[in-house]
């Protein structure tokens, strides 16, 4: 029977988890995305090859499932803050565009990307499936209650609105990371930029 490494089963698989995303963040370091593989993942973790199939099916779904994972925390952050109904749109999509680049300095996060490229790996897909997807979702209902309420301009595509903002943030969280003491400077940055784009024109 292999050996457990914490003090319940529950513990040990998060210990697993934990492994294997950092094994995960050095190879990332160290080569190229397409040329790792399960017996490399296995290896530099700890595992057995087979133990390291019980936790997923193949590379791909790796990714997926470690990524998933380390975005839970944010996905529940911007979760409760856009339910928060009574609260202008606006102040919490100022909370949102921190919340989302605080969570993009957690180094658990940047295994989806190519070391220094802000490409995500393979291994993460987009639309739906993307662990992110569920961020995304809730700024859109944050930019429709705005709308509704007359807070916000009606920017027609909601959905193409949102992501093009999203392509700010992904600017300001790359240059976070490229310079982590940008920050606060980016975060107040961004939300300008964003709620610009949002705001009612005079007369409007």
């Amino acid at each position: 029977m292999p050996r457990i490494r914490g003090a319940s089963i529950e513990q040990h698989h998060e210990m697993v988890w934990a492994g294997l995303a950092e094994a995960m963040r050095q190879l990332l370091h160290e080569r190229d995305y397409d040329s790792i593989n399960m017996g490399h993942i296995a290896a530099r973790a700890g595992l057995a090859r087979n133990t390291l199939y019980n936790y997923a099916s193949d590379k791909s779904a790796l990714v997926l499932a470690l990524t998933e994972r380390a975005s839970r925390p944010a996905v529940a952050r911007v979760a409760a803050i856009a339910a928060r109904s009574t609260d202008p749109a606006a102040q919490r999509m100022r909370e949102i565009v921190e919340a989302v680049l605080e969570a993009s300095t957690d180094q658990a996060l940047h295994l989806m990307f190519r070391p220094g490229s802000g490409t995500p790996v393979a291994g993460v897909p987009k639309g739906p499936e993307n662990p992110f997807h569920a961020i995304v979702v809730e700024v859109e209902n944050v930019v429709r209650d705005g709308i509704a309420r007359g807070e916000f301009r009606d920017v027609g595509d909601v959905h193409l609105a949102v992501e093009l903002l999203s392509g700010a943030m992904r600017a300001g969280a790359e240059r976070i990371g490229r310079d982590p003491a940008a920050f606060a400077a980016t975060v107040r940055a961004a939300r300008e930029i964003i709620l610009a784009s949002l705001a009612r024109g005079p007369g409007s």
